[in-house]
């Protein structure tokens, strides 16, 4: 009896303490690093997500940009960091397309981090300057073909998700077009805009702003269906790329073995965060659509992408230049 007392004494103890870190958790500030340049897709829905975690969890959340090397800087202080819950990042495809693109990581893109939830999801943009001769995709692919090597697709930087769409679409439609990095998406925005460079695969909040004045010609979106947002431009697929899909997707992870307890009340507060009307308008506004996740669903999602993309860089024999 005595044996069995202490066990459950023990027992209730472990509890009681698991119980108390979750409450107070957090304590003081959380940073969330963004992996990328001010003002681009992902800043934006961080500082939204930001602002709503602020208010449900009661201290701060600071968003801090750590931009450069396929968001791999970002990601590595990250995993380097402490898994108490106060330092977490924002990732998106360049998670699982970094490793098939660099020679070496600094990190383990599985092992090194605790998966959180999946949050957003949305389409790419296919957009022309409109001094480009052409309206749609299939015209596109007419004056690529015609003058091969010719025109120039600008994206947020190297082993970046837009460089890797470029490419899959170049691949798919059988062009020689040249790929141009930059160190943002914000930079590339002003360049395609300004005509420096002809093309853009870019996310819908950045280039919801330039359609409908004119600035910039949206030829196709890429996911499986067209967006609510431009419901009138064609995905790839009916635009004549048959199979082309590729979804912007932002999700959440901490350093590895973070504490169950706060990967499920982060998961919570997020999804009850996200799931109220003044917050789906925000991330609408942003050009893309809350699309929350289990820890569970997230970690497949991970491998499945990653599997995806790095088939992608085989085909396309995309690198870092």
């Amino acid at each position: 009896m005595k044996k069995t007392a202490r066990i459950l004494a023990t027992v209730a103890f472990a509890a009681a303490a698991s119980l108390a870190q979750a409450q107070a958790w957090p304590s003081r500030p959380v940073k969330l690093v963004v992996p990328f340049s001010p003002g681009g897709f992902t800043d934006v829905v961080a500082r939204i997500l930001g602002q709503k975690l602020t208010e449900s969890l009661g201290q701060p959340v600071i968003i801090e940009n750590k931009p450069g090397a396929g968001s791999t800087i970002g990601s590595d202080y990250v995993a380097k960091s402490k898994p108490d819950g106060y330092t977490l990042v924002m990732v998106s495809t360049t998670q699982v397309s970094s490793p098939w693109l660099y020679k070496s990581m600094p990190y383990d893109v599985f092992k090194d981090f605790t998966p959180i939830m999946k949050l957003v999801e949305g389409p790419y943009v296919l957009v022309a300057n409109p001094k480009l001769p052409v309206k749609s995709v299939a015209e596109l692919l007419a004056l690529a073909k015609a003058q091969p090597g010719k025109l120039d697709y600008a994206s947020s930087g190297n082993g970046s998700a837009q460089h890797l769409v470029g490419a899959m679409f170049a691949t798919m439609g059988g062009v020689n077009i040249n790929h141009v990095p930059y160190k943002g998406s914000g930079q590339a925005m002003q360049d395609i805009v300004g005509g420096q460079v002809q093309l853009g695969f870019v996310g819908m909040p950045n280039a919801l702003p330039y359609i409908p004045s004119g600035r910039l010609r949206a030829l196709a979106v890429t996911t499986r269906k067209r967006s609510p947002d431009l419901p009138d431009v064609p995905t790839m697929d009916e635009a004549g790329i048959k199979g082309y899909d590729a979804t912007i997707w932002l999700g959440l992870l901490g350093p590895a073995g973070l504490p169950r307890d706060i990967v499920t009340r982060l998961n919570s507060e997020i999804t009850k965060a996200l799931s109220s009307a003044e917050t789906r308008k925000l991330i609408l506004a942003a050009g893309v659509e809350v699309s929350t996740s289990s820890p569970e669903e997230f970690a497949a999602l991970l491998r499945s992408e990653y599997d995806k993309w790095g088939k992608v860089v085989k085909e396309t024999g995309a690198t870092i230049n």
